[in-house]
């Protein structure tokens, strides 16, 4: 199982939020490109990265600060959030990122999900984010009505090969995550699957270790300590 250290970037800055809402942010470092290369140093083997703004208007908002991340580290760097458009793919492409996460216009544009696999193939990542287990769109405040199961299941036959499961009421909770979802989801499909939202404890990394998903993102429990990278063995 591979951890993935979380990089949420708010107006330039390293921030997260508490499930998603973008009234409760903490500011954790100002210079992102700086906490890209704590997490290397670490240990990390790939950073997850968000741009919050971008998740919140539908379009990249943070192009020059990712482009620094991607820069300062000779590790992989997978990057969601704004990503609504084959051109906003390539530009994120062409500035070095790895594998680029499609959130919400995996619903409302399939037309151009199918266009960005049969490009892309397993460079494309789709993020399944789930309130009461139904997909939340819009960076997450809207709830659409279809399940993560129904999307998880559709995507695949669409030859996507990664999910990112994440439980907006977990999220920055440090309360664990939804066990229960995603070894639901787990168990119905093939494709890797990398969870997010709520890992509080090197425990519960083994937990989901046990479960046998691809990967982990680790955030909150990162910046406050409860997790120490260089402690993770799992898998």
């Amino acid at each position: 199982m591979i951890i993935y250290p979380a990089i949420d970037i708010k107006e330039g800055k390293c921030v997260r939020l508490t499930q998603g809402k973008f009234d409760e942010e903490k500011v954790y470092f100002k210079d992102p490109q700086q906490v890209a290369k704590l997490w290397q140093q670490k240990g990390a083997k790939i950073l997850h990265v968000v741009d919050l703004d971008g998740a919140l208007e539908g379009r990249s908002k943070n192009l020059s600060v990712i482009e620094e991340i991607v820069k300062a580290v000779d590790i992989p760097v997978q990057l969601g959030g704004g990503i609504r458009s084959l051109q906003t793919i390539e530009e994120l492409m062409k500035v070095g990122v790895d594998r680029v996460i499609i959130g919400t216009k995996a619903i409302q544009d399939k037309g151009m999900l199918q266009e960005a696999v049969a490009a892309y193939g397993d460079k494309i990542i789709v993020s399944i984010d789930a309130k009461d287990g139904y997909v939340a769109i819009d960076g997450w405040t809207k709830t659409s009505e279809v399940t993560a199961l129904e999307l998880a299941l559709e995507i695949e036959k669409m030859g996507v090969k990664t999910i990112v499961y994440t439980d907006i009421a977990r999220d920055g909770m440090l309360k664990g995550p939804n066990f229960e979802a995603i070894q639901h989801l787990q168990s119905h499909v093939k494709v890797d699957i990398i969870a997010s939202g709520g890992v509080s404890s090197l425990e519960d990394l083994k937990k989901l270790s046990d479960i046998g998903v691809a990967g982990a993102i680790v955030g909150k429990a990162l910046y406050e300590g409860k997790v120490d990278l260089e402690e993770v063995k799992v898998g």
